[in-house]
């Protein structure tokens, strides 16, 4: 009797029965784990994925390689979670955000809007669709370093001439200091002609008279005597000339629109407390 009121052979006593119902409970119902089914449905997509990038339907075996595969990836993924590590992963953060955002973007891409919406966005946004103008001129490049104080007579000559005795187009490019310009731009944008000669070259062409030798003209490399030819000013085409175009832009908008409202809901249910940032003294002159 005293043996039984001893604290080691309680201990045991009780870890023997507790180890007789593991292996009772073990014998009727077995542990399996955490379960991972790769039923027919996984199967045809694992399958469709294969013949959209092999162009063929893949063979048993490689079928069931693919299921192997999805098996390792999922318990790898499932272990990866208990371990927490897609905490504090920006890549993931950054990839989950955009799954997120997925979801509200597939209810708008299934919208086809009329081409009454079209033509009301088109209307609301003229200037995302105008067409710039453009321009045709030719250049005659002067270079200041090579003039030196002769500069403003020599240009004030040379358009005389031009406009006078040589008052074709063409006729003034062999007058032209060495250089790598093009000698003419034909049907050009301005962002085109600022883009060869320099930021605001465009504009100033802008302001001359077409058809005959006007400047001098300031470019990034120096001075240049112009005649411009052509115009064709802007324009907003209509609706059946860029419909692909303003459908794309009134999809981005309906899609930015969609995601923002779709987060601002999920937002709400949330309590959102943001730090302000502390303020940091700068020290006056006096005390430094």
């Amino acid at each position: 009797m005293r043996i039984l009121r001893e604290p080691l052979f309680q201990f045991l006593l009780l870890g023997g029965g507790l180890f007789g119902l593991y292996l009772m409970v073990s014998e009727a119902e077995p542990d399996t784990g955490d379960r991972v089914t790769v039923d027919t449905v996984e199967l045809e997509r694992l399958s469709d994925q294969f013949k959209r990038t092999w162009m063929r339907p893949p063979t048993e075996q490689e079928l069931a390689g693919l299921a192997e595969d999805f098996v390792k990836e999922e318990i790898l993924y499932r272990e990866a979670l208990a371990l927490g590590l897609d905490q504090n992963d920006l890549v993931i953060r950054r990839r989950m955000r955009q799954k997120m955002e997925f979801l509200s973007s597939d209810l708008v891409d299934q919208q086809t809007p009329s081409d009454e919406t079209l033509a009301e966005y088109l209307d609301a946004n003229p200037e995302l669709f105008r067409l710039p103008s453009r321009l045709s001129f030719h250049q005659i490049y002067i270079n200041p370093d090579l003039h030196g104080d002769t500069l403003l007579p020599y240009t004030e000559s040379l358009l005389k001439a031009l406009n006078t005795i040589q008052p074709g187009a063409d006729a003034g490019a062999p007058l032209s200091d060495p250089t790598l310009l093009p000698e003419k731009m034909e049907n050009a944008a301005a962002v085109r002609v600022d883009s060869v000669f320099g930021n605001d070259f465009a504009e100033q062409l802008e302001t001359l008279p077409p058809g005959h030798w006007s400047g001098p003209v300031q470019s990034t490399y120096g001075l240049h005597l112009v005649r411009v030819g052509e115009r064709a000013e802007s324009i907003l085409p209509a609706l059946e000339q860029i419909r692909p175009a303003v459908l794309r832009e009134w999809s981005n908008e309906q899609r930015q629109a969609a995601n923002e409202g779709f987060y601002q809901a999920l937002r709400e249910r949330y309590v959102v407390e943001i730090a302000q940032p502390e303020t940091v003294a700068v020290p006056s002159p006096e005390t430094q």
